[in-house]
């Protein structure tokens, strides 16, 4: 059986911690959507690393990780990743099925988002067009890059597309992927039969999601989304596997909300508390460094994004950043007019490091009651600092 974490905001929410702890537990790690634009931050032994591409399971030697057919790769991008890690040999695996972005997907990426009326906000690494690509059938696959000849066919076509000018030839891509195939070509396989087989095995299989539910290209806040399915639909399509294959799905959330670039934002504050949450939080974007919008949680959108992803069990991220505040807000509903109703709650001391429910100040628990009570699901997990050992488990 297979368990999904994937975030349940916009992204940003700590996925990359929880998957980490839980890893060691699993056989399988799974990255089933996204790109290199999204980026899970880890920190062990006080240690930093960002992983973009790769699982977050690689950081147990027993774990295999594989990055499934949903996800579209950058291939200078994963060989630069992937030489952070020795002894990768035998447990990291690309799909066949995965797409491949290369220039001209991030030429096109940086023309459209300049040419908005209202910029979306896109890290502009070619993550949309490639995606778009998929969808019109010009898209070029892992598989691909077995037979360059038909490859550079595929992509002098796929140029001659471009309704600009540029500098761009086949020649050079070609050229460019030939340095990093000897490091990519090894790994490619067909990931859906090797999950298929671990679940026939009874393996266990976790499936890392990137990014979070409210950037969903169907179900998020559209057209200010990404261009893959963040919600639990991305899990089924980027891996192979089906309904029955699902065990338990972990909804990650942050005690507050944050957002990168532009779209709606109910709960977004622009005062000194704002800016508390985003220096203490240090909300800044893992891949592109970008300032993160901050603002209270809104467990009504948190309320949604449960019911639709099904979520089991939630994962309450960062509760440690709220430390310090006089009062604690929380969006509970939206009136008539749309606009978020806040309860307040008073603020708590510290919760910094502490690693049992019971140690939590009295104020602290009584704010995690309220979000079960709204959003109808249990917090299962609460992380109270960055290190991959403070967290709590109920």
């Amino acid at each position: 059986m297979a368990d999904v974490i994937l975030g349940i905001q916009w992204g940003d929410e700590g996925k990359g911690k929880i998957v980490d702890m839980l890893a060691k537990n699993y056989d399988l790690v799974v990255r089933y959507q996204g790109g290199h634009n999204a980026g899970h931050t880890i920190v062990v032994d006080g240690v930093k690393y960002a992983l973009h591409l790769v699982p977050s399971g690689i950081l147990y030697p027993h774990v295999t990780n594989i990055i499934g057919n949903g996800v579209v790769i950058d291939l200078l991008a994963l060989d630069r990743e992937l030489t952070q890690f020795p002894n990768i040999e035998g447990r990291v695996f690309i799909s066949n099925k995965a797409h491949i972005i290369l220039p001209y997907h991030i030429l096109r990426d940086v023309l459209d988002e300049e040419g908005r009326v209202e910029a979306i906000g896109t890290t502009k690494k070619g993550i949309g067009p490639s995606y778009a690509d998929k969808v019109a059938r010009n898209g070029i696959l892992m598989q691909d890059l077995f037979d360059l000849s038909n490859l550079k066919d595929k992509i002098r076509y796929n140029l001659s597309l471009l309704k600009v000018s540029h500098d761009l030839s086949a020649d050079s891509i070609i050229e460019d992927i030939k340095e990093v195939l000897p490091n990519i070509l090894p790994l490619i396989t067909d990931t859906t039969k090797m999950i298929w087989k671990a679940v026939d095995e009874g393996k266990k299989i976790l499936l890392e999601g990137a990014q979070g539910t409210m950037l969903d290209i169907d179900h998020g806040t559209y057209p200010f989304v990404t261009s893959s399915h963040t919600s639990i639909a991305g899990a089924l399509s980027g891996t192979g596997l089906n309904t029955r294959d699902i065990d338990e799905v972990i909804g990650i959330t942050k005690a507050y909300c944050t957002r990168v670039g532009n779209g709606e934002f109910p709960t977004e504050l622009h005062d000194k508390v704002g800016e508390y949450l985003r220096d203490k939080g240090y909300e800044f974007g893992t891949t592109t460094g970008r300032a993160r919008r901050c603002g209270w949680l809104d467990a009504a959108q948190v309320k949604y994004a449960v019911r639709l992803n099904g979520v089991s069990k939630l994962a309450l991220m960062k509760l440690d950043v709220l430390d310090g505040l006089e009062e604690v807000k929380m969006c509970v509903k939206y009136d008539d007019k749309g606009l978020p109703v806040y309860e307040s709650f008073k603020g708590w001391d510290k919760t910094y490091g502490l690693k049992s429910y019971e140690a939590l100040p009295e104020a602290a628990r009584a704010y995690i009651k309220a979000i079960e009570d709204v959003v109808g699901t249990k917090v299962g997990i609460i992380s109270t600092s960055p290190n991959r050992e403070d967290v709590i488990l109920r």
